[in-house]
């Protein structure tokens, strides 16, 4: 008797441990799959502001605060745009200097916690670009999907699709660029977005089911007129542009595309949102489990998979190694196993989805490039 209750008791413990593992693991996932649209990932750092004066703006020295280029900085009540490191201002041991080109609303304060984003623009393209647009909603499966419309003289249009951790805003860093060139543009919510319908679950499934919003906005601007268009997508953007290329009934009207810090492999970047939430590495197996249960994120398994050694329309991809969310290693792969239609434009010091602003002159000299033929 005695040994049988050491038995059970043992089995016990093991069932116990088994589910606690479990719930765990499906505890943690919701760390990469429940990223609000608008708010920080968990990889980018907290900075404090310190100072302001001037046209500058002093943050806590961090490898973050040390990037090139341009950002948004947001906190609690504010959104400001900080340009280049300033490397006359008087730095200190624990401060970085940056310029401090505006501020869109509210007052960064010493002691405000805040968070580098890509996107500069908040509002609409009207309010923040000064563009003419027109407010739309699409007809998704789950409900109306919110859009911008900004109108061009080209048969050419450009949908364009935010990632992670963003929303439509994020679009706006390259709005001007695309009207200049006189492409139509529209930028489209997809489900989870505000304004927008939630997925049934509530869940972010890293494009996998999101592409079919973006599938609704690639109908809409067929049906308006558009001969041909170019898919333009950041993050899990770009993999929702992947899979209306290879899945959409209108594939054939898509001439291109843009694929900004792309998520290629969903194990990967659930992994790093998971780890970057201080998600202990044992338990990142289970957490990729779990998110594959709860999704049905099956990768290369799917029977409907993106086979990424068959992409045919020429595609720009904009990444670099220090993307700590979408492996840099992936779009390298990508290129070098298509290299007739696949160019790849590399940004070294630019975190996730922020490969303009690092350099925003290159890159947009590299997207006027690409985009030439397809006028």
């Amino acid at each position: 008797m005695r040994t049988v209750r050491a038995t059970a008791a043992a089995v016990t413990a093991v069932i116990g441990a088994g589910a606690a593992a479990v719930a765990a693991g499906r505890f943690a996932c919701d760390t990469a799959l429940k990223a609000p649209p608008g708010g920080p990932l968990p990889t980018e750092p907290r900075l404090t502001v310190h100072a302001t004066a001037a046209g500058r703006i002093s943050l806590t020295r961090d490898l973050a605060a040390l990037r090139p280029g341009r950002y948004g900085l947001t906190g609690e009540g504010f959104h400001a745009v900080v340009g280049p490191v300033q490397n006359g201002s008087p730095h200190t041991a624990d401060t970085v200097v940056r310029r401090l080109e505006r501020v869109t609303h509210g007052t960064p304060e010493p002691g405000d916690r805040a968070w580098l984003t890509p996107n500069l623009h908040v509002g609409d393209p009207g309010t923040a670009l000064g563009l003419d647009h027109t407010d739309l909603d699409l007809l998704g499966e789950l409900g109306p999907l919110p859009a911008w419309f900004v109108p061009g003289a080209r048969d050419t249009w450009v949908i364009t699709a935010h990632g992670l951790g963003a929303t439509r805003e994020h679009t706006m860093n390259v709005m001007e660029a695309l009207h200049r060139h006189r492409f139509p543009v529209l930028a489209a919510a997809h489900r989870g977005d505000p304004g927008a319908p939630r997925s049934p679950d509530g869940l972010n499934h890293l494009g996998e089911t999101e592409w079919r919003d973006l599938d609704t906005a690639l109908h809409h601007a067929v049906h308006s007129g558009a001969r041909q268009v170019v898919l333009y997508g950041w993050s899990t953007g770009a993999t929702m542009a992947l899979r209306v290329a290879a899945r959409s009934d209108l594939r054939a009207h898509v001439a291109g595309l843009i694929l900004d810090s792309p998520v290629l492999d969903w194990e990967d970047t659930v992994r790093a949102l998971a780890s970057a939430g201080r998600v202990p590495g044992p338990l990142l197996p289970l957490v990729v489990r779990a998110a594959q249960g709860r999704t049905g994120l099956y990768g290369d398994h799917s029977p409907r998979a993106v086979h990424l050694d068959r992409i045919s329309v020429p595609t720009q991809i904009f990444h670099g190694p220090d993307d700590a969310v979408a492996p840099w290693r992936h779009s390298r792969r990508l290129a070098a196993d298509n290299p007739n239609t696949v160019t790849l434009h590399t940004v070294a010091g630019a975190p996730h989805a922020a490969m303009w602003n690092a350099d925003p002159d290159a890159y947009e000299e590299t997207l006027r490039r690409f985009l030439t033929p397809l006028m």
